[in-house]
């Protein structure tokens, strides 16, 4: 695996890390979008631009599974390249709220009750993080810069200041989509292996099927 030293070899000082920022927002949401096109197509039923559109808007949430405060970037020249959102099992027992809120902010009142369906369908394939887990999500990097290690760095500087997993009592897992071979190869070299699959809702479609994964370094 590419390190991290390595990488930054590679660009120089213009890579880095940091937490997102609000104003982060217009260059998180393709990104976010990119981490689960098809999950956020079946979910929002909406053309790409448009779900675009309602994650730059609850990307700037102070609140929710969304906000920018869970995301962690790299950026090249400031420019945020790669992203990670950090769903702390502890600290998630309102963000079905902020979801209903965020949709009812953008979608408006009729449309919103569908989205609740499909949310809670969805979640019965990637459920919400519980207590003793913490949720890696919404990882991608920007499509020019893909295979070149930056999104292994940016891992790799998230476990090394201890954000990841979020509290030391709790176990980082993850979902891919079974169809998503190249992601599921990039996570089981960073450390993840498969939980085993979950009993699927009928109602989601069969190419959203996904399996959890969970970090297991060498030698645990």
């Amino acid at each position: 695996m590419i390190t991290t030293r390595q990488i930054c070899a590679q660009f120089g000082s213009a890579l880095s890390f940091r937490p997102a920022m609000a104003s982060d927002a217009a260059a998180l949401a393709p990104l976010v979008l990119a981490s689960g096109s098809q999950e956020f197509d079946w979910l929002l039923g909406v053309p790409p631009a448009q779900c675009e559109a309602f994650l730059r808007r609850a990307i700037t949430a102070p609140t929710g599974r969304f906000s920018w405060k869970r995301h962690l970037v790299a950026t090249l020249e400031e420019q945020p390249v790669a992203v990670l959102a950090i769903q702390n099992g502890r600290k998630n027992a309102f963000d079905d709220l902020y979801s209903v809120r965020d949709f009812l902010q953008h979608f408006g009142p009729l449309r919103t009750p569908g989205l609740i369906r499909r949310g809670l369908i969805l979640e019965t394939e990637i459920p919400a993080p519980t207590r003793r887990q913490t949720l890696l999500a919404h990882c991608a990097t920007h499509p020019r810069l893909r295979g070149q290690g930056i999104f292994n760095a940016l891992f790799s500087h998230a476990m090394s200041q201890q954000l990841l997993p979020a509290m030391a009592d709790q176990v980082l897992v993850l979902d891919v989509l079974d169809t998503n071979v190249r992601a599921a190869a990039l996570y089981r070299s960073l450390g993840f292996e498969p939980m085993g699959h979950r009993r699927r809702s009928g109602r989601l479609p069969t190419h959203l099927a996904a399996t959890r994964m969970q970090y297991r370094p060498q030698g645990h």
